[in-house]
């Protein structure tokens, strides 16, 4: 096996005891990528020289016994979050110059621990789009279902991840776009609560939903990530104040006995649902029962007219937030016959699928109808909040499906927009509420040997318990696997 196959964790020992080095880590990491990303695309960036640079610093860094979990692991970033003197595109050929002067605070922390940054990862434009193809350099292949997409917007991130390119990732996730590409390539994302992790650097899709989130092979490995990360920033006035947890070191200690789990009535979501999606969330609940968990079905959010509220607001948040990008500050000058004209540089530089939202968010914003969208979608949004609100009070997490359907083939999301939309059915909700959720793999369908994940949602601030719980199920199916 190669050693950037192995979860971060176990990497972290082997590096501690010179079992290892970062250096040749961070080869491997690199000669996997020279081998494989040309059919996956998971990359818009490498840094070779600099990410080797970094492992020999790292390496000396352990030697001297100043080691921390993370020093020397080999990382991407999704190419939305700043990193100072590296391009930063978005996916957009907008962007396809811009180096930002600053790094993000989730960026510096990593980099604070001398973990070792392989480059920026592909994804959706601008964030917008469930698959990855949405970019404006390549479309990002599902390495471990080849023809399938990789899900999105961060599906770089986890293809990367999936594939031994690198050892975790960072994302983006403001409709689900951490989730959803973990459980289409059958790997761990966390979804944090909103403010948990700083939003500095992070560039903006809508703003009161956007957080930045971890992808790694295996959940205690995305628990000491999300350590890393996490914590109070003054440079985001949305940052929380609420204090970091340690989660990673008390995993093997778990125990949900007791735990109430409460599962969605899946037909009701309005969109349609496959039926080994269906199965793996069945046989979750069997499993966390068979910990000690009671598993209850009830009436929660996750239906059409929450997905509705959240394509309205975030749509209205991304025509503001990209406002700003009118060829004068950012992005290469279009064709402008002697003056600037901003109408050709935004329709020459924004792919399809961010015009229609800009122009849905426009619309939303608009006087007239639009206003009475945009304030319905908001109460929408309210009523999803006191949802949650009411089912916490009786129940203390949530299970579900992350999407209705496993990875379909590449084009047929391109071909009908609405039918990505729909893919987002059951993660949005977290995302207007501003919840902790984390995606955990659970298995391949028999018939089609496709990846499905689960869902599992949390009060705000209980990363904690999402992690205890994800572990078990893990550690359990795991087991499963190897008595077979």
């Amino acid at each position: 096996m190669r050693p950037n196959d192995l979860p971060l964790y176990e990497l972290s020992a082997m590096l501690s005891s010179g079992e290892l080095s970062s250096e040749h880590l961070t080869m491997c990491c690199l000669e996997t990528a020279d081998r494989t990303d040309d059919s996956v695309g998971a990359f818009l960036t490498l840094c070779r020289d600099d990410a080797l640079r970094s492992a020999r610093e790292a390496d000396r860094l352990i030697s001297s016994g100043k080691g921390m979990a993370l020093t020397g692991i080999p990382f991407a970033i999704k190419d939305n979050i700043c990193t100072e003197g590296i391009r930063t595109t978005c996916a957009s050929k907008l962007l396809s110059g811009y180096i930002p002067p600053y790094s993000a605070t989730a960026v510096r922390s990593l980099e604070n621990v001398c973990a070792v940054m392989l480059g920026k990862t592909n994804m959706d434009e601008f964030g917008m789009g469930s698959s990855c193809e949405n970019s404006a350099f390549r479309p990002v292949q599902n390495p471990i279902a080849p023809g399938r997409v990789p899900g999105g917007s961060s599906g770089g991130s986890a293809a990367a991840v999936a594939s031994g390119m690198a050892c975790f990732a960072l994302g983006s996730d403001t409709g689900g776009s951490v989730r959803q590409p973990a459980a289409f390539c059958s790997v761990v994302g966390l979804k944090p609560t909103y403010g948990r992790v700083s939003r500095y650097g992070l560039v903006p899709f809508a703003s009161s939903m956007d957080t930045i989130g971890p992808i790694t092979r295996d959940v205690r490995s995305n628990a000491i990530v999300f350590e890393a990360i996490s914590g109070h920033d003054p440079m985001d006035m949305t940052s929380s104040s609420e204090a970091a947890e340690t989660v990673s070191g008390s995993l093997d200690n778990s125990d949900i006995r007791g735990l109430r789990i409460a599962i969605p009535d899946m037909g009701a979501t309005g969109t349609g649902l496959s039926e080994c999606v269906e199965k793996a969330v069945l046989d979750a609940a069997s499993v966390f029962e068979s910990l000690g968990a009671k598993c209850v079905e009830t009436v929660l959010p996750f239906d059409i007219r929450t997905l509705a509220a959240y394509y309205a607001i975030s749509a209205a948040e991304a025509s503001s937030n990209l406002a700003r990008f009118d060829g004068i500050r950012y992005g290469s000058d279009a064709p402008q016959n002697g003056e600037l004209d901003v109408r050709q540089f935004r329709s020459l530089g924004f792919g399809t699928e961010v015009q229609r939202r800009i122009i849905l968010g426009t619309y939303v914003l608009s006087s007239g109808y639009g206003r009475d969208l945009y304030s319905k979608s908001l109460s929408r949004r309210e009523y999803v909040r006191s949802a949650f609100r009411a089912a916490f009070s009786e129940y203390d997490l949530i299970l579900s499906p992350v999407t209705p359907d496993p990875p379909p083939p590449l084009g047929r999301f391109k071909a009908s927009p609405s039918e990505m939309y729909y893919q987002d059915v059951f993660t949005v909700p977290a995302n207007l509420a501003g919840l902790p959720a984390i995606s955990v793999p659970a298995g391949r369908d028999s018939s089609s040997g496709l990846p499905v994940g689960i869902q599992l949602t949390a009060p705000h601030f209980a990363e904690s318990l999402l992690y205890r719980a994800a572990y078990l199920f893990e550690k359990e199916i795991s087991d499963g696997k190897s008595r077979k």
